[in-house]
């Protein structure tokens, strides 16, 4: 597959996943052009590629993650490594540290930050953050710990400590527990769970 039609793909998952997470969404093209989340996503996508290129592409790539920044009100440093599918619904005021990973299918909300509790250079200072996980609005998950699989973090929690999968975290700090149902819908779960608004 070619790069053009490698980033077409993207682009096409990418506005499946913005359709099927944002119900204000009218059409494809009304994302693809009033969703600053999905922009700061392309953006990142490519810088990600300058920087995997190497040193020398690595200023160009922290320009266009900061022209981005500017743009959109997202951050998300080059460095970072993010799956399939992602989506950051509202955008702004997201960060996402350089060495953050994250999974397939996740969803940010607006305010939320994955970022590092050490100084320490050339080491991994931030969150990993398994596949369809959901990240309420204003949280915070802090330093090199493992966010589970289908993990939901409640809206304004202080996350820093591991969660594992299926749980849902809340409050400041984040307390862990796991929901009633197990295979209950995530989405349901924000309404069973309410907490995770808060």
């Amino acid at each position: 597959m070619s790069f053009l039609q490698q980033a077409r793909a993207t682009v096409r998952e990418d506005l499946d996943a913005a359709m099927l997470r944002d119900p204000a969404a009218e059409t494809r093209a009304d994302v693809a052009l009033n969703s600053p989340g999905l922009h700061a996503i392309w953006s990142y996508r490519l810088a990600h590629r300058l920087w995997d290129r190497g040193p020398q592409w690595r200023p160009a790539a922290r320009l266009l993650s900061t022209l981005t920044r500017a743009v959109t009100g997202v951050e998300i440093h080059p460095g970072a490594r993010i799956g399939r599918r992602f989506f950051i619904d509202h955008g702004m005021g997201v960060v996402i540290g350089a060495t953050a990973v994250v999974g397939d299918d996740v969803m940010l909300y607006h305010g939320v930050t994955l970022g590092g509790r050490s100084l320490a250079r050339g080491t991994k200072r931030h969150p990993t953050l398994g596949d369809r996980v959901t990240v309420g609005t204003g949280a915070r998950i802090l330093g090199d710990i493992e966010i589970g699989d289908d993990v939901q973090i409640g809206a304004n929690s202080v996350v820093v400590k591991p969660v594992p999968a299926g749980a849902v975290a809340t409050g400041i700090p984040a307390v862990v527990r796991f929901p009633d149902h197990p295979a209950q819908d995530p989405y349901d779960a924000l309404f069973a769970e309410p907490a995770i608004f808060i």
